[in-house]
């Protein structure tokens, strides 16, 4: 008889089960938030389609029990038509994760590229709202590829190291 097809006693799982890597989403949450409509309602009229100017940015840190870690994506977005600025949105939105039996060799690509990956969804709706509540069309942020800006920022300390 095999083992796979022994049940399970008193609650405890098989030691096998126990090792399976897993990541649970804790909380998800703004940490920080604005927009900024500067020069509305003058901004709001028709015109020569806007610049948007988009940056983002991901970060991570331990908290104090070690298997959980906070996820910070920030998206910083600004448009401007013909020298004038339409509107600025700056969003941090976080993340709490748990990592359970992920090798340490994979937990960073984890927090800087699964995890930003989970959050994005949340983080594009706000900014497509804020922008739309704000008088322009919704800001409808492309899907970003976490894993290409990973290797790039890594790239990035690496030729900074070979400097």
């Amino acid at each position: 008889m095999s083992d796979e097809n022994q049940p399970i006693e008193n609650g405890a799982a098989p030691e096998a089960l126990q090792a399976v890597p897993s990541v649970h989403v804790l909380a998800q949450y703004i940490k920080d938030f604005s927009f900024e409509n500067p020069n509305s309602p003058a901004s709001l009229r028709e015109g020569a389609q806007p610049k948007i100017d988009l940056q983002l940015d991901v970060s991570a840190r331990g908290m104090e029990d070690p298997s959980v870690f906070e996820v910070d994506l920030k998206i910083n977005a600004k448009s401007e038509r013909e020298g004038q600025v339409l509107f600025v949105t700056e969003l941090v939105y976080s993340g709490l994760f748990q990592f359970n039996n992920i090798p340490q060799e994979n937990l960073e690509p984890m927090l800087l590229i699964e995890a930003p990956r989970t959050l994005f969804p949340f983080a594009r709706q706000i900014v497509a709202d804020a922008t739309r509540n704000g008088g322009y069309p919704p800001l409808m942020i492309d899907p970003m590829d976490f894993a290409s800006l990973y290797m790039a920022q890594r790239q990035g300390q690496q030729d900074v190291g070979n400097a």
